[in-house]
């Protein structure tokens, strides 16, 4: 079996299991999904949604958040971890948007990619959640079930991203990777997992999974 053969059959799956996909993140424009994806870095949805709220109570926008001190927006998100680079992220990143983007989010990777604390992956979310370009977001979980699933031996996020690209067709691309998000949640996690009653590892899981 080919792994285009595997990437359809797995889709399939992900598409019974789950037909419609929220987006985990609450949010209410491109700024605050941005902001909300470079608080998600190691720390859970789930929290993010809780602090989010309290931050976005102060500032919801780039005008505003300039307001804030550093030292503010870092007391805000603490609970999300890496606080003291977060903040400074969200506070230069809001700046750069005043002066360079009349206080809106860039629609573009690279203009996105440049902007402080901002990285590939938090890109790619903000394009296809908030603009609906496709792109395909590999974080640590998806990159961990590409490789238990077959999809890609990739030893690292950006290669795993390309293997994932060439065989899951791009206007599947923004709904998959929120698929696999939640799927890998209720069947698939890194720990505790139980392959055998997993509807994809059982029968495309790697053989180690079972030793």
């Amino acid at each position: 079996m080919t792994n285009r053969e595997r990437a359809a059959q797995i889709h399939k799956i992900l598409d019974d299991e789950f037909p419609e996909v929220p987006i985990p993140l609450d949010h209410k424009d491109p700024y605050t999904l941005l902001i909300a994806v470079l608080l998600s870095a190691q720390c859970t949805d789930e929290r993010v949604n809780k602090i989010t709220p309290l931050l976005f109570e102060k500032a919801d926008n780039p005008q505003d958040m300039v307001k804030l001190s550093v030292e503010e927006i870092k007391e805000v998100i603490r609970p999300c971890g890496l606080s003291p680079m977060k903040s400074k992220g969200i506070y230069g990143l809001s700046k750069i948007l005043i002066e360079q983007y009349n206080g809106e989010v860039p629609s573009s990777f690279e203009a996105l990619e440049a902007l402080p604390a901002v990285g590939h992956k938090t890109a790619s979310v903000v394009m296809s959640q908030a603009f609906d370009v496709p792109a395909f977001p590999v974080d640590t979980h998806i990159h961990r079930l590409a490789y238990r699933w077959k999809l890609s031996t990739g030893k690292n996020v950006a290669k795993t991203e390309k293997d994932l690209k060439a065989i899951f067709p791009r206007e599947s691309w923004n709904k998959v990777h929120l698929q696999i998000i939640f799927f890998g949640r209720k069947y698939c996690p890194a720990r505790g997992h139980r392959p055998t009653e997993c509807p994809i590892c059982k029968r495309f899981g790697r053989s180690t999974l079972f030793k």
